[in-house]
């Protein structure tokens, strides 16, 4: 019995550098930018970056589990961003940043826990992850003109210096999983 495509929702700063990284990614098949557990409706690019919302810039996965698994993306999740700093990414820098996993079920839960929790006692990062684990809420996408954004506009400031070396770095530690 063949399983259905799934989603999971991921939060790790900016929503271009996971939508970037994602979308070269086998077994996922599609990537979608929004924004999720905050307060307001429909919320805004520009209400989101005042941190006033309490939305997170998350992309939203929709994968095949017999292609890829939530572990598999759950490894380049931690490796292509910091979980140890809290509302933080680099230079972007808000409540909007913060590091999340926003599962729609149990079982993504319970993975994602245990997954934290082997991530913790491995030492591989010095400071405590503080990746929140929480059910998705609230979620809306992305205006169309963040959708794909990297692809569209790969010499852009930001997508040169920020994107582009999280893509190489996914290449180099995943070219396996790479479509």
């Amino acid at each position: 019995m063949s399983q259905s495509p799934t989603s999971i929702v991921l939060a790790g700063g900016c929503f271009w550098c996971l939508e970037a990284v994602y979308l070269g990614v086998r077994g996922v098949m599609s990537v979608e930018s929004g924004y999720c557990n905050g307060n307001v409706s429909k919320p805004s690019y520009e209400q989101v970056c005042t941190g006033g919302t309490g939305h997170a810039e998350v992309v939203k996965l929709t994968f095949d589990p017999q292609q890829i698994s939530l572990r598999q993306l759950l490894d380049i999740f931690f490796t292509i961003h910091d979980p140890t700093t809290l509302n933080r990414q680099g230079n972007d820098v808000g409540s909007q940043y913060r590091s999340g996993i926003y599962h729609q079920s149990p079982e993504q839960a319970q993975l994602a826990r245990a997954y934290i929790e082997a991530l913790a006692a491995s030492g591989v990062y010095r400071d405590a992850i503080v990746t929140e684990i929480l059910p998705l809420e609230n979620y809306w996408p992305a205006e169309d003109y963040h959708q794909n954004y990297f692809a569209r506009n790969p010499h852009q400031g930001y997508c040169a210096y920020v994107v582009a070396p999280k893509v190489a770095k996914f290449e180099k530690h995943f070219a396996e999983l790479s479509k």
